[in-house]
């Protein structure tokens, strides 16, 4: 029986129209998300990763725009929605935790006026003495002392971490079925990162919430994560499980970030291979791959022509011309442009 699909993004594209020309940010990227499954989605800075959970939200600011493609939410199109109509699902049933909690946080209210304030917006027949004991308990969740004292305290009475706690305690308090995290552990020690990844994992488990992980850590991504979308110049380079990407890749963009990554294993006299290159210019990207530039099995036609999605095997999938072999998959598959 197949899975039971809760979000369907399909050629979704995304540019910024500025004074000295089109940026397309994210440049027709397609996947489906099952209820419970946790996608991973990595790259380096500019890669497009945020812009589209942006877009999946409805929060993407001027002068950035949706230019193509469909996102369906539990079988609904959300571009098809008004304003009020992403509010009533925007925080209740999608939600998403940001990665500077200190522009997210409202400075001039106490921390329990933002918590509580949340879930009763969306679930009006909570009281406000449940609210205050639900946003209690969602503080102790993620790992904050005293959390009376910190409900009356504002946003610059706390420090960084514990700011980013209270956004992700935010993010959580209403139970959403689809959890977007934007590099939600960035500013936190190792000790409360497993702790949040582990309160994650159970709220996952108990409410078969999905999750899009947004992050520059694959420890992170082999930790929490189901499946992983490697993102390069707003396409999604390869995709496939866990597995897949941390033992079978293919891509060599995708090699070459497993490479740079340090390992427990490794001998101490091994050194990191930095990617060489610099990032791709997305105003004056080259028609082919996108990562052509910077790669060292770089051939005519990677520089010319966008290469097509090639299944490697089961769900991983690949765009190189390395890699290609008919037939092409359909671009309704997971990955990017067809």
């Amino acid at each position: 029986m197949a899975e039971e699909k809760l979000l369907e993004v399909r050629d979704l594209r995304v540019s910024f129209f500025t004074p000295v020309g089109e940026v397309k940010a994210v440049d027709g990227i397609s996947y489906d998300l099952a209820y419970g499954e946790v996608m991973g989605i990595v790259g380096e800075s500019g890669s497009g990763k945020s812009v589209e959970a942006y877009s999946i939200m409805g929060i993407l600011e001027s002068p950035g725009r949706v230019v193509g493609g469909s996102v369906s939410f539990e079988g609904r199109d959300l571009f098809a929605f008004g304003p009020r109509e992403m509010e009533t699902i925007r925080g209740n049933r999608m939600s998403m935790i940001f990665q500077n909690p200190m522009e997210s946080l409202n400075p001039v209210y106490t921390i329990g006026n933002q918590l509580t304030g949340v879930l009763r917006e969306h679930k009006r027949e909570v009281s406000a003495a449940q609210a205050r004991e639900r946003a209690l308990e969602m503080l102790r969740l993620v790992g904050i002392t005293n959390p009376e004292r910190r409900m009356r305290q504002y946003p610059h009475e706390l420090s960084g971490g514990m700011r980013q706690r209270v956004m992700i305690a935010m993010g959580l308090i209403c139970e959403p079925q689809l959890l977007i995290a934007d590099e939600p552990t960035t500013a936190l020690d190792v000790t409360i990162q497993a702790q949040i990844l582990e309160l994650m994992k159970a709220i996952r488990e108990k409410t078969r919430m999905a999750i899009i992980f947004i992050t520059h850590n694959l420890a992170v991504i082999a930790e929490i994560c189901d499946t992983v979308s490697v993102m390069y110049g707003g396409h999604i380079v390869e995709q496939g499980t866990v597995a897949d990407i941390f033992y079978r890749s293919v891509h060599p963009y995708t090699q070459g970030l497993l490479r740079s990554m340090p390992r427990i294993d490794a001998e101490r006299s091994e050194r990191l291979i930095p990617i060489e290159g610099t990032p791709i210019n997305m105003l004056d990207p080259n028609p082919g791959c996108p990562f052509a530039p910077r790669c060292n099995r770089c051939m005519k036609i990677c520089v010319t022509r966008l290469p097509p999605q090639s299944l490697v095997n089961g769900n991983h999938r690949v765009y190189c011309w390395l890699r290609y072999a008919p037939p092409v998959l359909p671009p309704t598959g997971p990955g990017g442009p067809p």
